[in-house]
């Protein structure tokens, strides 16, 4: 395996990116090489995105860690790793579980891990509502899942009673909040958009933070 296909990614390996990932760096730049190598064969990303891997998926994942508070975060239909592998090899002295219902994926979810030395993640095959007794979250993420309803209905029961869930969404994230607000309420959810920057000169990525009521 070799960065060859990351070349075109006017980001890759810059300055900017190490200084931006810090300590972190190594292990979020093996994921990258080796998303960018197998991503396309496997389905996981579409053959257009490797060029611009580091801005929309790396560096959009990462956006997210500022806001995951304390305890074990639990990443929904992980799928390629995004964000769930950033945030693992962002955070190592965090326990990360990676929630996946395709085998396929959970596969590549344990050989990434395995290849990039982030050895504190934990990968649970099925989909949120169908692993509430093995898993319990401090922290929920999702990325490009369900909307902002569907999410709190089917991962809401995974939440520790303090937990709360920090989604990466786009730029109708409040108008999701709106349609979501009867749901919210039911779980006794309150939902706040953020505006969580990168690299400079990079477009901000939108998180929505779901947090108890009180």
């Amino acid at each position: 395996m070799t960065d060859v296909d990351l070349t075109a990614d006017p980001l890759h390996d810059s300055p900017a990116l190490r200084e931006f990932f810090g300590d972190s760096y190594d292990r979020v730049a093996r994921f990258a090489v080796m998303l960018a190598d197998q991503g396309v064969l496997r389905g996981l990303i579409g053959p257009r995105e490797v060029p611009r891997l580091w801005e929309r998926h790396i560096l959009n994942s990462a956006a997210v860690v500022p806001f995951l508070g304390e305890g074990t975060i639990v990443d929904i239909g992980s799928g390629a790793g995004l964000p769930g592998m950033v945030v693992a090899a962002m955070l190592p002295e965090r326990s990360v579980v990676l929630v996946e219902p395709m085998e396929r994926r959970t596969q590549w979810l344990f050989e990434s891990a395995k290849e990039c030395g982030i050895d504190n993640v934990t990968v649970v095959r099925g989909r949120a509502e169908e692993v509430d007794e093995v898993v319990e979250a401090d922290v929920i993420t999702a990325r490009a899942v369900a909307s902002i309803d569907k999410l709190v209905k089917w991962s809401a029961p995974l939440l520790s009673p303090s937990g709360e869930m920090v989604l990466l969404k786009g730029r109708s994230a409040g108008d999701e909040l709106e349609r979501g607000k009867y749901v919210l309420r039911k779980h006794g959810l309150v939902g706040s958009v953020h505006e969580a920057p990168t690299l400079e000169g990079l477009e901000a990525t939108t998180v929505v933070r779901l947090q108890r009521q009180g």
